[in-house]
């Protein structure tokens, strides 16, 4: 699908880290972007900067995605391309210290990662699906959605991320199997060590021995190159029904 002025798109976690890149990227080649996001300052901030538009929205909450699309198709008209980039990743062990796993926070981590996935994936598709086809493919839309390489080697303290990482793997063949009959092509990103908010908090020293980790290039991932990998999904119709690892040959340790 070839990216134009009139190409809406919706990104969901694109105040900051990856998601931000990938607006930052879309905007760039001329898309009308919404950002779907709850920092509403970090939102609203990239939005003037890129000529986008923030909304704020709950990921988790079914009717709040519902209610964010309606905003951003009121301005944008409908999307062709919806990008998943929401998410958590709080670390607790299955038993510590005489207390089993939080089931709470399990909870909230599957439906933020999976759920909003979802949420955002199944109603993206059904607005594309009334959509004319275009191109020599005859597409309609592309939803990309990010897992992570923690859902293959999920490191001690990651039981619940790595559970809703491993679920959005799984949704990607049978949801672009769906999909196919509407021309709606389906595809997941499972991104290795990169340099986002969350690893930039980290101490130098980790974020030095992180990068070692990585065979070539031995050093973090940079947001861009994420962006880069969605624009070519985007852009390329045989892309469809598969995940791909972008993490510079790593395989997650233990801890």
């Amino acid at each position: 699908m070839k990216i134009s002025s009139v190409t809406a798109a919706i990104v969901s976690g694109g105040a900051s880290g990856l998601g931000m890149a990938v607006v930052k990227r879309l905007c760039l080649l001329g898309a009308k972007v919404t950002i779907f996001d709850q920092n509403e300052m970090q939102g609203e901030k990239l939005a003037k900067e890129t000529s986008s538009h923030f909304v704020k929205v709950n990921i988790a909450d079914y009717n709040s995605v519902s209610e964010g699309l309606n905003i951003a198709r009121a301005r944008f008209g409908s999307e062709r391309i919806c990008v998943n980039c929401a998410g958590i990743a709080p670390a607790e062990k299955t038993v510590s210290r005489g207390k089993g796993h939080n089931k709470d926070l399990f909870k909230n981590v599957l439906s933020v990662n999976l759920g909003g996935t979802f949420n955002l994936a199944t109603q993206s598709a059904l607005e594309m699906s009334g959509l004319s086809k275009i191109n020599e493919s005859n597409e309609r839309g592309v939803i990309v959605n990010t897992a992570s390489i923690a859902a293959y080697e999920g490191q001690i303290g990651q039981l619940a991320y790595s559970a809703s990482k491993a679920g959005v793997l799984g949704m990607t063949l049978p949801m672009a199997r769906d999909l196919a009959q509407y021309g709606i092509r389906v595809m997941t990103v499972a991104p290795g060590i990169f340099s986002t908010p969350m690893v930039e908090g980290l101490p130098d020293e980790v974020q030095d021995n992180l990068a070692m980790s990585i065979p070539f290039p031995s050093r973090l991932g940079r947001p861009e190159e994420f962006a880069d990998l969605i624009i070519q999904i985007i852009e390329n119709p045989m892309l469809n029904g598969e995940v791909i690892r972008l993490d510079g040959a790593v395989r997650l340790q233990p801890r």
